[in-house]
């Protein structure tokens, strides 16, 4: 029995094995280095006297304070609750401030910009693409195109109200569906598109009356969009000769559009927001480039 308890000598390294061996490696019962044995040793002194000096140990109802009652979560919300009383302080200037007073206030534009981007990631950006260049259906922020002004002062309307939102005060601009309820028949549906097209710079189909398609225009369309097809921003009327078109440049989306319009909806955003937060986002959307 002594004999089976014997440890084996590596012949090598003159090493006692551990009695463990894989595949004819046997494993050497080698000490762990001195230098590695201090650190372990003090990380267990380390972690004790921590314990103490820390809030660690959980209880029933609570936790242990530690010596110097520190909590990280206490000067977490300390700092949360200071942060909180700044943006207040801010927030209360930005609702104070006109829109022309918060651009040319430095402190006032900065808080705006940072959290007028904030907002808008939050809750414009599902629409108008984090970048605010918009997809079909939704408006391209940076451009000089706007249906309903892009001043300072438009935009701010635009946000607190919303297009069609159901808001009393809401920009409300409504397009016949001229073929769906039955105002134009098919072709001076074709027509007028046509005619529109042209003067957007769209080649016209061949073989359309355009004349035909203008009398139709100036009956039906040039009340809201004007004879010069310019758009008028007081009913939400958009300019027909710009670059870019809502639902698609084309002769076949202009047809589209007028048989069966697409009205958009914007959500009112001051029953949602902060006043202080509308406002930032007015700013920070007019610092595009796109705005007046």
């Amino acid at each position: 029995m002594a004999d089976a308890h014997k440890k084996e000598v590596d012949h090598i390294s003159g090493v006692e094995t551990t009695g463990h061996e894989w595949d004819g490696l046997k494993e050497l019962n080698n000490p762990l280095p001195k230098w590695w044995l201090y650190i372990f040793y003090a990380t267990i002194v380390w972690a004790i006297g921590y314990w103490v000096v820390y809030p660690s140990w959980p209880l029933i109802s609570g936790y242990t304070q530690g010596v110097i009652g520190d909590s990280q979560r206490a000067n977490a919300l300390a700092a949360y609750e200071e942060g909180m009383a700044e943006r207040a302080e801010i927030g209360g200037a930005l609702i104070d401030a006109s829109l022309d007073e918060i651009k040319s206030t430095p402190e006032l534009l900065e808080f705006a910009m940072a959290n007028g981007r904030a907002a808008f990631g939050d809750n414009c950006a599902a629409c108008h693409g984090s970048g605010a260049l918009g997809f079909e259906g939704y408006p391209n922020l940076q451009d000089d195109k706007w249906i309903w002004g892009g001043t300072l002062d438009d935009i701010h309307t635009t946000l607190k109200y919303g297009i069609r939102s159901g808001h009393d005060e809401a920009r409300f601009g409504d397009m016949p569906s001229f073929g769906a309820d039955g105002l134009l028949s098919d072709e001076e549906i074709t027509q007028v598109a046509n005619y529109v097209g042209q003067q957007a710079g769209l080649e016209p189909e061949a073989g359309v009356d355009l004349a035909a398609g203008q009398e139709v225009y100036e009956i039906n369309c040039a009340a809201c969009h004007g004879d010069d097809l310019k758009g008028m921003r007081e009913v939400g009327a958009p300019d027909l000769t710009a670059n870019n078109y809502l639902y698609g440049k084309s002769i076949e989306a202009i047809k589209a559009q007028v048989h069966n319009a697409r009205n958009g909806v914007m959500p009112a955003w001051a029953p949602r927001l902060e006043p202080a937060t509308v406002k930032s986002l007015a700013v920070y959307v007019h610092s595009f480039g796109g705005g007046e």
